[in-house]
């Protein structure tokens, strides 16, 4: 198993094409683009609004819970072309079943928002951490001009 860096959501900035996250470590931060629609939903939760009536990633979690399996965590796992590559890691077990650990590739957008509802960890692999550009700066620079960078 690759070593791991745990972050977490330190800020979600809309862009005229989506929604910025910056994930952060405390010393590091990344920064990728996601649908506006998602990164609505993660700061939603973030802020723990809940919503009249359940949004997808709610039912996905009401579904998994219904069938005795819980979020573990979220991992992202590799970055192509451009495009980042995560998985959900689901853990099960009920009284049909024994304990099983479940492994989906996943869309990290869609990871974030279901760790965030879950208050599972997020967590991307130590190599591809480590080759990304700190964007902590950047972050304290759209900060210090008084931008609400949610979060």
């Amino acid at each position: 198993m690759p070593e791991l860096v745990r972050v977490e959501p330190i800020a979600l900035l809309p862009t005229p094409a989506g929604c910025a996250v910056f994930l952060g470590d405390g010393q590091k931060s990344i920064v990728f683009y996601i649908d506006l629609a998602i990164g609505a939903s993660i700061n939603a939760a973030l802020a723990g609004e809940t919503p009249p009536r359940p949004l997808t990633h709610d039912l996905y979690l009401f579904t998994l819970e219904a069938f005795g399996a819980k979020v573990s965590r979220a991992v992202i796992v590799a970055l192509e072309k451009e495009i980042y590559y995560a998985r959900l890691i689901l853990e099960a077990e009920n009284e049909i079943m024994e304990r099983k650990i479940v492994e989906l590739d996943a869309r990290p957008s869609d990871c974030i928002a279901i760790a965030v509802r879950s208050g599972s960890p997020i967590f991307v692999v130590k190599d591809l951490w480590e080759s990304l550009d700190d964007m902590t700066a950047v972050l304290q620079e759209m900060k210090d001009k008084g931008m609400d960078l949610g979060g």
